[in-house]
This record gives structure tokens, sequence and C-alpha cells, in this order.
């Protein structure tokens, strides 16, 4: 199963009392689906999968992989800190029929690059296709290149979720990987230079929101037309911007909620937009004509 085009970094709907919402996460996938989305990711950071118990973590995942009826791939968030945490959510992940497991690299204890590559042998030792996430804005530490190419020779880690934000770093990567591993673009904003670096892809926060629109930007440039690519991507720029002007996914589930698609509610401590953001996101959902 080839890792390319549109995957959306599926957010977690909350109901009235904080708790899953299961019909309105049902709602989600389907028009994801029928909005051609490439794929999904389940219990990933935009699913605020940190506040998720581990009983709601194997819920949600498992509500997605029903609602999707194999219609599109799932990529399963497995990750964790602890090293034998990420391998159980990576099993229950295989268990249950997910077609990737998405693994963040250790956060908080900041371990050495050795220890980064252990880390990831020992979840590939389960055998379920696994994407490596580099985040260090969130996780304290950077996965050097040179590391993901060491990680890139194992058969089981099949791409690379890049959010570092450092287009020399993903450049290295694209020259030196092997020809089956992927290198998916983890920053919205750099979705079109990553894919003309030699990425294959996208999994975004913004195909929350605009997904049919995502798909085609994107799959304008994987077939070379960038200039088109580019009239998508500028139209959005701001709304991506936009997601992130308090933090992730607090302003990307206002905005959904703004939408109609769902109700308001994060998980403490994650609150809502500033009053000042709030105005801003209104009025470019309003000139988007998304409101």
């Amino acid at each position: 199963m080839k890792l390319a085009g549109s995957f959306v970094a599926l957010i977690t709907p909350f109901d009235s009392k904080n708790e899953i919402d299961e019909a309105k996460l049902r709602e989600l996938v389907s028009w994801q689906i029928e909005s051609g989305t490439d794929g999904i990711v389940a219990v990933g950071t935009t699913g605020e999968s940190a506040t998720l118990s581990k009983t709601e973590h194997r819920q949600v995942l498992e509500i997605v992989i029903d609602e999707t009826k194999k219609q599109v791939p799932i990529i399963a968030g497995t990750g964790s800190n602890a090293t034998r945490e990420a391998v159980a959510l990576t099993e229950f992940a295989k268990e249950k029929g997910a077609d990737f497991g998405l693994s963040i690299s250790p956060y908080y204890n900041k371990p050495t690059q050795d220890g980064i590559i252990v880390h990831y042998s020992k979840i590939a030792e389960v055998e379920l296709p696994t994407i490596l996430y580099n985040v260090p804005s969130r996780t304290g530490r950077n996965v050097e290149p040179e590391t993901t190419l060491a990680l890139a020779g194992n058969p089981n880690l099949v791409g690379i979720k890049e959010a570092s934000g450092d287009l020399e770093q993903i450049r290295k990567i694209c020259e030196a990987k092997p020809k089956d591993f992927a290198v998916i673009s983890g920053e919205d904003a750099q979705t079109l230079e990553i894919i003309k670096l030699g990425g294959s892809g996208a999994i975004g926060v913004v195909q929350n929101e605009i997904p049919k629109e995502i798909k085609t930007m994107i799959d304008f440039s994987l077939a070379g037309d960038f200039e088109k690519a580019r009239e998508i991507n500028e139209k959005f720029a701001k709304l991506m911007d936009l997601n992130f002007a308090d933090n992730n996914p607090i302003d990307a589930k206002w905005v959904l909620a703004e939408m109609g698609k769902i109700e308001y509610a994060v998980r403490l401590p994650l609150t809502e937009p500033s009053e000042e953001n709030k105005k801003r996101i209104r009025a470019e959902l309003k000139k988007l004509g998304l409101a």
C-alpha cells in the first residue's frame, strides 16, 4: 500500500460532557471519505491523544476503523515516550486492522539518537508498517536525518512525517532515502515545498476543514502542476496559519465548530482560542465562504 496523497490528522470530537462524541466522529470520517481523502490518521496529536485515556484511545481507533470499512487506509497514532507502551499500542492497532502506525519520537525524556533508533526498532518488531513522526517543537529532540536514514532500512518502518520545519534536513532525507520510504509533510504550510523535494503527500490539520480542496492541491503537486497547486495553497494559506494561532487543535476545532461540524470542546489544559483569534477565524471563514 503506497503512502502518497492527502491524509487527514483527524480531530477527536467531544460532547457537552467532554466525552467522545461517537456520532460526530463517525460523521467526520464519512465526510472525509466522501471528500476523497486518501487516508485517515486517528488518535494523533490533533486527535488529542495526550489527554485520552488508554481505553478512549482504543475506542476512537475502533470507531474510525469500523466507520471507514476499508474504504481508505487507516493510520493509527501509536506513539508514546515509553517504548513498551508504544509497542503495546502498535500491537493493538495491528490486531484491530489498522494499515499503518504513526509513532511520534519519544518526548520529554529526550533520548539520544541511539535511543531513538532502539525505540523504533522495538516498534518495528510488531510488523505493522509504521511511520516515524518527527516534531521537535513538541518532543524537545530532533530526529536527525542520519537517524531517519538508518531507520529507513528497516522494512517495517515505511516513512516519516516530517514536522521539523527544516527544509534542508528534509532535502537530505529525500535525496538519500530508499525508493520506497515515504517522506510526508507534517507542516501544512510546507507541503508544496516538501513535495518538490521528493515528498509524497501530507498528514495535515487543514484537511479537517477543506479535505476536497487539499486533496486537489496535493494531486496537482504530485502530478508536477505546481502552478495550479500554488493557487489553491495561496487561497487557504491564512486558514492554515490560523489553525495554529493559539495551538493545535484549539483553533482547528474552533473552525469546525464555526462550520457547524462539531460542538466546540477540548480537553484541559487546552482551552478556547483568544477573543482576537476567534474574530480572525470568523473573518477568514466568511471570506472563504466556509462559515
